[in-house]
């Protein structure tokens, strides 16, 4: 009898494991930064995915089934995304996971995922996130290493020779110092000086009075905003005439707000999404990226941003995924993510494989110019 009941206990647990996800609709789970510091970049996230929650479900869902997208606000705060990813797989119990919005938010959530099996796709840009692979996890930034060479390309067509860094002490800002410091030397520059500043800091005069004490002939920022506003600022009030390179970390218009009139003649690696008017008509990307822009600011009354564009990549990434191998059950999802292939998104043309996890290459990048309060191509 006991031997009875142990092989029915063992048959539930069958059972249960293989219809947990066997419902009437389809759940993606969502930490993203809507409030708190980073808001800038997740409340287009967040926008973004409603907006394609209804879209999806209005043509009919995914294979028939409702799509079901439950967002949590961590409020920018590590401990507050751990606690949210922690809710949406015990509680809530996701097929898929998006988020978070920030490199460090992202890297802290990472290992809850993994532990669940559940498919985590990021909509940060760390290259940390995924190198090395981790089975579960994906994202949909072009990495740091991309930005990083397109930067490096463009001065070195400009003769420069020795180049300044200056990065936040934050997840994404360390990550791209790492490459930076790698890459710097790697591709025949001189690093001349390599300074930090805090996420929160309002000043960074002091930085930038050594860096100029050292005659680079560029200075590399690395930092989302606020601070690589103020540095521009900065910049300007010290009357320095060394080019000054940003991140991608600051595509977005809210950028070009901050820093005002100091954002003039500054350069970046910018995705197609911002500059998508600019593009080629033959370009695969066009006509999807007018599209979204179209339909974004019809709805929400607002420009649209390549964090947003993060967001309708993971989701619709994750869509393929689930239509490619008919299946819902995370494991499925993640296997067939590993399999797309040519996927056109925001972000660029995704080739994603089992050796890589976010399938971009710094093709997908266009060197811009701010001129104007606007953002225009210098170098396809």
């Amino acid at each position: 009898m006991k031997k009875i009941l142990m092989s029915l206990l063992a048959m539930f647990v069958v059972f249960t494991a293989g219809n947990v996800y066997a419902g009437d609709s389809i759940k993606i789970g969502v930490v993203a930064s809507v409030t708190g510091p980073a808001s800038f970049l997740g409340e287009p996230e967040r926008n973004t995915l409603v907006m394609l929650e209804d879209q999806i479900n209005a043509s009919g869902g995914i294979m028939g089934k409702k799509l079901e997208i439950i967002i949590y606000d961590d409020e920018t705060e590590v401990n507050k995304a751990v606690l949210a990813a922690d809710r949406l797989i015990r509680r809530d119990r996701v097929q898929a996971g998006i988020g978070g919005t920030t490199s460090g938010n992202t890297l802290a959530i990472m290992s809850n995922f993994t532990r669940a099996q559940i498919p985590l796709v990021s909509m940060a840009a760390a290259e940390r996130i995924v190198n090395p692979v981790n089975p579960w996890i994906f994202k949909t930034p072009q990495s740091d290493r991309h930005a990083v060479t397109r930067i490096l390309k463009h001065a070195k067509a400009q003769g420069y020779q020795n180049v300044a860094i200056l990065t936040v002490s934050d997840g994404f800002g360390q990550a791209g110092r790492e490459v930076l410091r790698e890459l710097v030397p790697e591709m025949g520059f001189n690093l001349v000086a390599d300074e930090i500043f805090g996420p929160r800091d309002t000043d960074m005069t002091s930085q930038l009075t050594r860096i100029r004490n050292q005659s680079p002939d560029a200075i590399i920022c690395w930092g989302t905003n606020p601070g690589p506003a103020v540095i521009a600022r900065n910049r300007q009030q010290l009357r320095l005439d060394i080019p000054l390179y940003m991140s991608h970390g600051v595509a977005s218009r809210r950028f070009i707000e901050l820093a005002g009139s100091a954002a003039e003649g500054l350069l970046l690696p910018l995705g197609r999404l911002a500059v998508a008017e600019q593009i080629p008509d033959d370009h695969p990307q066009k006509g999807l990226l007018l599209d979204y822009i179209s339909q974004y600011e019809e709805r929400f009354n607002a420009p649209v941003s390549s964090f947003g564009g993060y967001a309708w990549d993971a989701l619709m990434l994750i869509k393929e995924a689930i239509e490619k191998g008919e299946s819902a059950e995370p494991k499925s999802i993640r296997d067939n993510l590993e399999k797309i292939q040519g996927f056109v998104g925001t972000g660029g043309i995704f080739n994603l494989s089992p050796e890589d996890h976010n399938g971009l290459d710094e093709s997908s990048f266009v060197m811009a110019v701010i001129e104007d309060q606007d953002w225009k191509i210098v170098s396809e």
